[in-house]
């Protein structure tokens, strides 16, 4: 009898910058607890995980304290830092020109481009205000699918520990 073997890739991860501030966080014990158990499956090498320098400059806004911890946090996983080019801000224009993102949450819209351009499996995040809800999560399709670009999805730390 034969089998067949079916190698399947590791699902890649674009991991936003709420994600590192859950890992960090003390006020939300279970969201914290989800977001560690992710990234030990990182550590652990069952994805691979990616950020961009968005997420860099965002953390470089932060107190310096809370910087040095997440980008603790970063450095244990090493993820692999994305550009933002032509193409990424040009993406994240469209979002925002079909209302899937308000203008004033440009960040998030370029968090989704980059995802989108490099061909990210999932973009995992904890901001349910613009990303992980169901008018992005279907306006993106939309975009993309019209764009050339292959469907994302965004799920929380839960969605993707879950369903390992």
């Amino acid at each position: 009898m034969w089998y067949t073997l079916k190698i399947m890739k590791k699902i890649s991860l674009y991991l936003d910058t709420s994600i590192y501030n859950f890992a960090i966080s003390e006020n939300n014990p279970e969201e914290r607890e989800a977001t560690l158990k992710l990234l030990e499956g990182i550590k652990e090498g069952k994805y691979e995980a990616f950020i961009s320098e968005l997420v860099s400059a965002e953390i470089d806004k932060a107190p310096q304290e809370i910087a040095v911890k997440l980008r603790s946090v970063i450095k244990g996983i090493d993820p692999e830092e994305l550009a933002i080019n032509e193409e990424v801000k040009g993406l994240a224009d469209k979002y925002i020109a079909q209302q899937i993102i308000p203008v004033k949450y440009a960040n998030d819209a370029i968090h989704i481009a980059v995802a989108s351009v490099n061909n990210i499996d999932v973009i995992v995040s904890w901001n349910f205000e613009h990303m992980v809800k169901l008018k992005t999560k279907r306006g993106i399709v939309g975009v993309n699918a019209l764009l050339g670009y292959k469907p994302v999805e965004i799920l929380t730390p839960l969605e993707v520990v879950d369903n390992v």
